[in-house]
């Protein structure tokens, strides 16, 4: 409407005789723009106007970052824009054919064309509730938070009748102890044991088919003979008759895994959790026609119940969790205290959840607590022990007397750190470090001659005092290596003392010499 009413004015102006500077002059715009008006007709321009209308939609908001991720990630679909857009904005409220429609639109504007990578399944008839479940593997290289890239190796379980999904991520790869401990996690998520478990040859489960007598893994034999389920392997290169779990392993790695960085296993666990429920089993599934979660709260009825926990079986309940910087370890999206100085960059510690809800933390799997937290049900938490926390309120000072301790004269020494204080308030833990680790193994004399050198030149700075700590013990050794003579009197005698040169007559010389005087 603006740019109408600049043009009638224009227009009406230069009617009444108006030259085109005192047109600019008047209504505050350049010779350019008025020229570039007059050009147009009345019905140019309103066709014009009509052609730059457009209406906003709830999506251009995100073009920018929609079409980083094109660019990023050619062979990203639209519902995975669509899980993305919902995972990073919760209160964006679109349906998924909106989506697909603009990142199609998306793409033919930018000429970003999809990548495809077709793969077919034969379909099988529909089990009864609580019949069947499908278990399968998978593995998937994601880039890292830490550079590089990362191999990250899945277990899928689908209810075959209601397509309902659990799955688990380890960074290395799977062991039958894992593949036990993974089955306990996803009964209790599906909150029972169907009749029956439908597997591939997997080295980790079947040691041979057998011609029908299907011979398991020692470990695997004893957890099938425990939980009762029937139990069938396919045979070899026959995807077909798990479709459903091989559809899921496909949907898992190419709408959850794929282009989304990894940063460590407990929080992509927590985050495919979190994706199970928002898309895995929160959308519509393309065969049945509903939500796998709303068929799956009929059919869990029809699942057999856990009456009993397995203890003795050979399933290993401590999972390992990585220590982070800040002392603490991630578990369900909170974060737990251990003592300070646990951390440790290749460091793992094994927690274990009892029955009484407590989280037990250990250095080692079979080793004492070092922490014990009750479980918190919320989320982005901090529990944290107080026992745990530094008392910084004598920590700098209670530093410094001990580093003071290293000196013969301590009164002298602990005036020195107060200087430096001073000077570094706010990186005196960082001063104190560094002088504690330089005068370790040193000399009482060396030490002493640095502190002085130090004060009567104003060194008032870790880093100077190391210099000249160490310019003191390079001087205390060679004073030491010039002292090493042998005393006098001494009764030690050379290899060669025994020796004695050959002696010569005057004549020998003078023949030696002759007709050499001229």
């Amino acid at each position: 409407m603006e740019k109408w009413l600049m043009f009638t004015e224009i227009y009406q102006m230069k009617q009444q005789g108006f030259k085109i500077r005192r047109i600019a002059r008047k209504l505050g715009v350049s010779r350019t723009t008025v020229y570039k008006y007059l050009e147009k007709s009345p019905e140019d321009m309103a066709e014009w106007m009509a052609s730059t209308r457009r209406r906003t939609r709830k999506l251009d908001q995100y073009e920018l970052l929609i079409h980083t991720w094109l660019s990023e990630n050619p062979d990203l679909s639209g519902a995975q824009v669509h899980d993305w857009l919902k995972e990073r904005f919760s209160d964006l409220s679109v349906g998924e054919s909106t989506v697909r429609s603009y990142v199609k639109e998306l793409r033919d504007k930018y000429n970003i064309p999809k990548v495809m990578t077709p793969r077919s399944y034969e379909a099988i008839p529909e089990l009864p509730m609580g019949k069947q479940i499908q278990v399968d593997f998978g593995q998937s290289k994601q880039q890292s938070s830490q550079g590089g890239t990362q191999n990250v190796y899945v277990i899928c379980f689908v209810l075959s009748h209601s397509r309902y999904k659990y799955a688990e991520w380890l960074d290395r790869p799977f062991t039958t102890k894992d593949v036990i401990r993974a089955h306990e996690h996803a009964f209790e998520y599906f909150g029972g044991i169907p009749e029956e478990m439908v597997y591939d040859q997997d080295a980790l489960i079947v040691v041979s088919e057998n011609g029908g007598n299907i011979m398991l893994t020692e470990a695997f034999q004893t957890y099938y003979r425990e939980r009762k389920f029937q139990l069938y392997v396919c045979r070899k290169a026959d995807p077909e008759s798990k479709g459903k779990v091989e559809n899921s392993v496909k949907f898992i790695k190419q709408n959850f895994a794929k282009n989304r960085v990894f940063k460590n296993i407990e929080q992509w666990n927590e985050q495919c959790l979190e994706w199970l429920e928002r898309t895995g089993n929160g959308k519509v599934h393309n065969t049945i026609k509903k939500k796998p979660a709303e068929v799956f709260s009929v059919e869990k009825k029809h699942l057999k119940p856990i009456t009993k926990k397995i203890s003795h079986s050979p399933i290993d309940s401590s999972i390992a969790r990585v220590v982070r910087k800040d002392n603490t370890i991630l578990y369900k999206s909170n974060r737990y205290s251990v003592p300070l100085g646990t951390y440790d960059q290749h460091k793992d510690v094994y927690i274990k959840v009892t029955d009484d809800k407590k989280l037990c933390i250990r250095e080692s799997m079979d080793g004492p607590n070092i922490a014990e937290h009750a479980l918190c049900e919320g989320k982005g938490e901090l529990i944290q022990d107080t026992q745990h926390k530094r008392d910084r309120s004598k920590g700098i000072p209670a530093y410094m007397k001990t580093v003071s301790e290293a000196f013969q004269d301590q009164d002298k020494a602990m005036s020195y750190l107060q200087d430096i204080q001073t000077q570094y308030p706010r990186y005196m833990r960082d001063q104190l470090k560094i002088i504690a680790d330089s005068v370790k193994d040193v000399s009482s004399n060396a030490k002493m001659k640095a502190l002085d050198e130090c004060l009567n030149n104003h060194f008032y700075s870790a880093s100077e005092f190391k210099d000249v700590l160490s310019h003191a013990v390079r001087q205390e050794r060679s004073t030491e290596d010039s002292t090493t003579t042998i005393p006098e009197g001494s009764s030690e005698r050379s290899d060669y003392d025994h020796m004695k040169p050959e002696e010569r007559t005057l004549d020998s010389y003078l023949d030696v010499l002759e007709g050499s005087v001229t």
